[in-house]
């Protein structure tokens, strides 16, 4: 598999585009005033405890509050001669997440991150996990964002902070380390473990690492190198939060890599054939970038210079355009039609005008075969997160819903989202989850239609004339002196009215013993009328 990196700029957002095979299969989109939050860590105030919802909402200087659950902090041990000391002293108190990570901040920028170690220490009770006995208002709280704003939700936090490099993921405040597991080989998972603990224990360095994909078969040197980097950030990060400590109000302390740069750093691998830039500065910073953290693409990082649009010389403008539509067609014929609401995402399948098989079950196994492919690929198009339905087309025999379901999970092997599938049931139903940390492609770059309020269609024009023969008669009720009533519509509801409609309207100025006139209003949607009393 070939893939591509298209790295777009323009004044107004950055978009970065990734081609497997020349097709497009991901898109990312940053719009500079308007930044993403996931990965930003802050120094927040808590403004509200909900001990029933076990939570708490954190302002981190954005339009809505932040939204902070307990399972998303720290379950840290507390050191038992600490404790024994406070309470022979009187002043015992349970330690919260936020000083935990931050207890030795004011030492020299030589420290390294506290991590209270197992082998002296005791598990806080179950009483003392509840978040009212954690936190409380106007505290000032160290958060990490998981997840962007979404609708009217603002974004989620977590205190279990992760810093990202190249190859490793550093987490401060967990003694874990992990393997990506998308790194099969169980020799080279043994190695990069011990490697990464060999290395732990050279730099002392405290707290947990995971190796992420791209560490696969990079050499000890490379990790080093990586593990001093994280370190150093660290620092910087502990040593901000001091300078700030002092202020009243919610700080930015470290901001995530602008979108060209992050995409260079989570998005290219060994397959990755070109990236094409075609903005000379970021160009620029591209190459540095790379030079320091991910030298074996510099020499495939490429500016374009064409007079033409990258985007429009490799199609990206015309599939970003299908990515918005509710039908996808399939090249059999059959087609996807993917609704996403609030609640989920259903995507149904149909066989449409395939008709290609040798029976009714070979036409509808072949179909959701294909299907499984388009749903994957539309997944990461479109950025598809939350509960999914799947309605593939009922099959009989059970070797076709099993190769059907594998076929699904073949294909989502390639999504950097973390997803989860169940058993395809007796209706043909799969139920999906896909991890969702930011706007769908729609939600980024659409919204609810002004017409039909999000719904996705409007009343008819008779809908609608019924409507205004009952609102006259609700008004010559109501109202005894009006003489003439003028009806003010959309020219369709017009039409009808003085078209199929008009036998209608004669009966109720016979019935009334009032004039109804019509007037032409092109500014009204079709649902929008107005009734006028003269």
């Amino acid at each position: 598999m070939s893939e591509e990196l298209l790295i777009n700029i323009s004044p107004m957002e950055s978009r970065v585009a990734v081609l497997d095979n020349g097709i497009l299969g991901e898109i990312y989109i940053e719009r500079h005033h308007k930044l993403g939050l996931v990965g930003n860590i802050y120094l927040g105030t808590v403004v509200r405890v909900l001990p029933g919802m076990q939570a708490a909402f954190v302002d981190i200087g954005q339009s809505r509050t932040a939204f902070l659950h307990v399972n998303d902090m720290q379950r840290l041990p507390r050191l038992v001669a600490e404790n024994k000391n406070k309470a022979a002293k009187g002043t015992n108190k349970d330690i919260d997440s936020g000083d935990a990570i931050l207890a030795t901040a004011d030492e020299s920028l030589a420290m390294t991150p506290p991590v209270v170690s197992t082998q002296s220490s005791e598990i806080i009770p179950v009483s003392k996990t509840l978040i009212q006995h954690r936190l409380h208002e106007s505290q000032r709280i160290l958060v990490q964002v998981t997840k962007d704003q979404l609708g009217s939700k603002g974004a989620r936090l977590t205190t279990n902070i992760s810093l990202p490099s190249r190859y490793l993921v550093y987490l401060p405040s967990s003694e874990h380390i992990g393997i990506s597991q998308r790194i099969d080989g169980e020799e080279e998972r043994t190695r990069l473990k011990t490697e990464l603990s060999s290395l732990m224990q050279t730099v002392n360095l405290k707290g947990g690492l995971i190796a992420r994909t791209a560490a696969e078969r990079v050499p000890v040197d490379k990790l080093e190198e990586d593990i001093y980097y994280l370190l150093q950030l660290w620092r910087t990060i502990c040593a901000r939060r001091q300078e700030i400590n002092h202020h009243q109000s919610s700080e930015l302390i470290y901001q995530e890599l602008a979108l060209p740069l992050r995409s260079i750093r989570d998005l290219v691998h060994a397959d990755t054939e070109k990236v094409i830039v075609d903005n000379v500065q970021i160009y620029e910073q591209v190459r540095s970038f790379a030079k320091e953290f991910v030298p074996f693409v510099y020499d495939r990082i490429v500016h374009y210079t064409a007079e033409q649009s990258l985007f429009d010389v490799h199609r990206v403008e015309d599939d970003l355009r299908d990515a918005l539509k509710r039908r996808v067609d399939l090249k059999s014929g059959g087609y996807l039609i993917i609704d996403q609401t609030e609640a989920m995402t259903t995507i149904d399948v149909n066989t449409g005008s395939f008709v290609g098989g040798r029976s009714l079950e070979d036409t509808v196994y072949k179909t959701n075969l294909e299907a499984t492919h388009a749903i994957a690929r539309q997944l990461r198009l479109r950025n598809l997160g939350g509960i999914i339905i799947l309605d593939f087309i009922d099959m009989l025999e059970q070797q076709h819903k099993d190769d059907v379901l594998e076929s699904l999970q073949s294909q989502l092997t390639q999504d950097y989202a973390k997803t989860k599938i169940t058993q395809v049931s007796e209706l043909g139903l799969v139920e999906m989850t896909r991890k969702r940390t930011r706007e769908s492609l729609g939600q980024q770059l659409c919204e609810p239609c002004s017409t039909c309020q999000g719904r996705g269609f409007v009343k008819t024009a008779e809908t609608v004339c019924f409507e205004i023969f009952r609102e006259i008669m609700r008004c010559a009720r109501t109202y005894n002196s009006p003489k003439k009533f003028t009806v003010v519509a959309h020219a369709a509801v017009i039409d009808l009215l003085l078209t199929s409609e008009s036998d209608t309207v004669a009966d109720l100025e016979y019935l009334l013993g009032r004039v109804i006139t019509f007037d032409v209003e092109n500014l009204y949607t079709q649902e929008q009328y107005d009734i006028v009393l003269d």
